[in-house]
C-alpha cells in the first residue's frame, strides 16, 4: 500500500488539519459527537471528518460511523468538499455529503469560520445486524450544527424577534430583550445574515453496501433485485424476490437489460470502443503473466504485444474475446458472439446514463475484477482489497498506469471511459424499454438467452 499512497492514489486529497485552532475545533466536535478526544497535533481528514490516523490512535476505525451505519460527520472547512470518503459502508454516503455541502455552501462557509459544523446522517436504522434491516433504509436526513449550537440559538433568537416585533408589550418586555442580546452575541445578526442551514432528505433505494460480504440492492427499479457478487449464504428470507451470486451470470444480465441500466461499450456514443477494450486486454494480460516473474517496468505497446505472444497458453478467454471485438470494430472482422455466460461479457458494458450510472459501473467492476482501472475508479474499497494480494510486479504496473494514465486528467479519463461523469455523477433516469408480454408472464430472470 505504500506505493499507492506514495502516488497519492491512497488516502489522496485529505484536507490536512495542522493548526492548533482546528486541532482544538476537531476535538470539540469529536467529544460532542463520541465523547472521545485525540492528541493529535497533525492529522489527515476525508470529507466526513474520518482521520485515519485519529482511528488508528483510537483503535476504532469506526469512530465516526458506529456499526456502519448513520454516519457522524465533522466539517473544518469547506475544502473537505472535495476530499474521498474512507471506510465507505454506503454507496451513497459521500454523495449525500457533497450535497448537503453544496445546498448550504455559503451558511457553511460562514459558520467554520468559527467553529467545526458537526452532523449526521440519520435514518430509521441503528443497526444492520442481519440483511432484512437493509429494506428498512429508506431515507436520509442530515441533521448539522456547530459544536457551540450557533444554529439552533439563531432558530431561537429568530422566535425571539418574532415575538418582539409581533407581541403588544414586546418593547417593554425586559427579559425578552435580555434573552435577545445574549443569543445575539452568540449568532450575530439574524435578521440580515440568517443562520438557518437547509433541511434535506434523501431517498435511499439503490445502493451498494459493504455489510454482509458486500450487496448491490436495486428496488428502485422496474424489475427489482439484490445482487450478492459474494455469495447468497444468510440471504434468506428477504422481502425481494429475486437474489443472485456472481454464478448467476445470465439472470445478472437479464437484469441489467430490462432496467435498461447497461449498454454495450461497442455500441455507445462519445468513446473510443477499441482503446478502451484494448485496455481492458492490457490488464488481463498483465494479469495472466503477473506470476511469471514478467518484468513490466515502463512496458509499451509493443511489449505488450510481444507478452502476449510469447505466453499465448496462457492467455484466458476474456483476452480473446475482447482481441475478437477489437478486430471487429478496427478491422471489420467477424462479430463474436459474446453470450452472457461468457467470462467476458461484463467487460464488454459500461452503464448506460441513468441516475444509478455510478452504482452499475461499481457492480460491473466487480463482476469484471480484472480491469484495474475499472475498479480504482469505481470501487475503491474492493480495488484496495484486492490489490494487496496481487503480485509486486502487477502493483507496479497498475500504479505506475494510473499515475501517467489517470491521476494527470481524472475527468478526461472519466469522459474517455463512460461518455459522462459516470463514477460521480448521477444524471438523469432514462425510462427503460417497455418489458415484453412473455417477460411479464414468465419473470424476467426465468429463460436463459445468449446475447
Amino acid at each position: 500500500m505504500k506505493r499507492l499512497i506514495k502516488h497519492g492514489l491512497m488516502f489522496g486529497n485529505l484536507f490536512h488539519v495542522d493548526s492548533p485552532a482546528l486541532v482544538d475545533r476537531y476535538n470539540r466536535a469529536l467529544h460532542h459527537l463520541t465523547g472521545k478526544r485525540t492528541e493529535q497535533t497533525d492529522f489527515h481528514v476525508d470529507i466526513s471528518g474520518y482521520s485515519p490516523e485519529v482511528g488508528d490512535e483510537l483503535s476504532d476505525h469506526l469512530y465516526l460511523n458506529h456499526a456502519g451505519v448513520n454516519r457522524q460527520f465533522i466539517l473544518l472547512s469547506m475544502e473537505q468538499c472535495t476530499a474521498p470518503l474512507l471506510n465507505t459502508k454506503f454507496s451513497t454516503s459521500r454523495g449525500i455529503l457533497q450535497q448537503f455541502f453544496k445546498e448550504n455552501e455559503a451558511q457553511l462557509f460562514a459558520l467554520t469560520a468559527r467553529d467545526a459544523v458537526a452532523g449526521e446522517l440519520v435514518n430509521s436504522v441503528y443497526d444492520v445486524s442481519t440483511p432484512k434491516r437493509l429494506f428498512d433504509i429508506r431515507r436520509i436526513k442530515v441533521e448539522a450544527d456547530t459544536t457551540a449550537g450557533t444554529v439552533r440559538d439563531a432558530a431561537k433568537l429568530g422566535d425571539l424577534v418574532d415575538r418582539f416585533k409581533t407581541e403588544p408589550d414586546g418593547w417593554f418586555d425586559d427579559v425578552l430583550i435580555a434573552e435577545m442580546i445574549t443569543l445575539a452575541g452568540k449568532t450575530g445578526d439574524v435578521v440580515r445574515n440568517p443562520v438557518k442551514l437547509k433541511q434535506m432528505t434523501f431517498d435511499q433505494r439503490n445502493f451498494w453496501t459493504a455489510h454482509f460480504g458486500g450487496l448491490y440492492l436495486f428496488q428502485d427499479v422496474e424489475h427489482p433485485a439484490l445482487i450478492a457478487p459474494a455469495g447468497k449464504d444468510g440471504l434468506d428470507d428477504l422481502p425481494i424476490k429475486y437474489v443472485f451470486d456472481a454464478s448467476n451470470r445470465n439472470q445478472i444480465a437479464k437484469f441489467f437489460e430490462y432496467n435498461g441500466l447497461t449498454e454495450a461499450i461497442t455500441e455507445a456514443r462519445g468513446i473510443n470502443a477499441a482503446a478502451i477494450l484494448r485496455q481492458k486486454m492490457d490488464f488481463i494480460l498483465v494479469d495472466a503473466v503477473a506470476d511469471q516473474g514478467v518484468d513490466l517496468t515502463g512496458a509499451t505497446r509493443a511489449d505488450m504485444r510481444r507478452l502476449a505472444r510469447d505466453h499465448g497458453d496462457k492467455l484466458p478467454a476474456e483476452f480473446h474475446a475482447l482481441a475478437a471485438l477489437v478486430n471487429w470494430a478496427e478491422n471489420g472482422g467477424a462479430w463474436p458472439r459474446i453470450s452472457s455466460d461468457h467470462p467476458a461479457y461484463f467487460y464488454t458494458l459500461r452503464a448506460s446514463d441513468t441516475k444509478d450510472a455510478a452504482l452499475v459501473n461499481m457492480l460491473l467492476a466487480e463482476l469484471a475484477p480484472k480491469d484495474a482501472r475499472q475498479m480504482f475508479i469505481c470501487h475503491k474499497e474492493l480495488f484496495y482489497r484486492t490489490y494487496a494480494g496481487w503480485p509486486d510486479n502487477k502493483r507496479a504496473y497498475v500504479a505506475d498506469f494510473l499515475v501517467a494514465e489517470y491521476q494527470v486528467d481524472k475527468a478526461g479519463a472519466r469522459r474517455a471511459l463512460f461518455g459522462h461523469d459516470a463514477p460521480l455523477e448521477e444524471p438523469i433516469p432514462a425510462k427503460p424499454d417497455p418489458v415484453s408480454d412473455m417477460i411479464a408472464r414468465v419473470g424476467p430472470w426465468g429463460a436463459v438467452r445468449g446475447k
